[in-house]
């Protein structure tokens, strides 16, 4: 299991790293494998602001539809186009190619308040 040391994450699963004044999500390496393979991931919030802790989207596994949670408030400018037409890229590679969102944060500050790798590993008992 993978959880690199420069994000942040939260008690859902997303991961959050920062690039210049904008936040790229995604799910964590812990996540996908609990979903199983991810046959189809929906953010429908494009261009939106969304809150914290609300639903930026939806991915569907084999086996089930998992809500995405946004970690800090904020806009999403951007969604990965990749997983269209390669959503198992989530699978592959949750840190990589397969991000599902940027976002433009009301406050950069706001990702303090997440966990760092140390406490998301103890989350999930790694």
């Amino acid at each position: 299991m993978n959880f690199p040391e420069e994000l942040k994450y939260t008690k859902d699963h997303e991961w959050v790293k920062v690039e210049g004044d904008h936040l790229v999500i995604g799910i964590t390496d812990f996540a996908q494998s609990e979903l199983g393979d991810i046959v189809y991931v929906d953010v429908d919030t494009l261009d939106d602001t969304v809150e914290a802790d609300e639903v930026f989207g939806s991915v569907e596994a084999v086996k089930t539809v998992s809500d995405l949670f946004m970690p800090v408030t904020g806009e999403v400018i951007e969604f990965n186009d990749l997983l269209e037409d390669e959503p198992e890229a989530v699978n592959e590679d949750p840190y990589g190619k397969g991000w599902m969102i940027k976002v433009k944060p009301e406050n950069l500050e706001d990702i303090q308040n997440l966990l760092n790798a140390e406490d998301y590993k103890d989350l999930v008992g790694a």
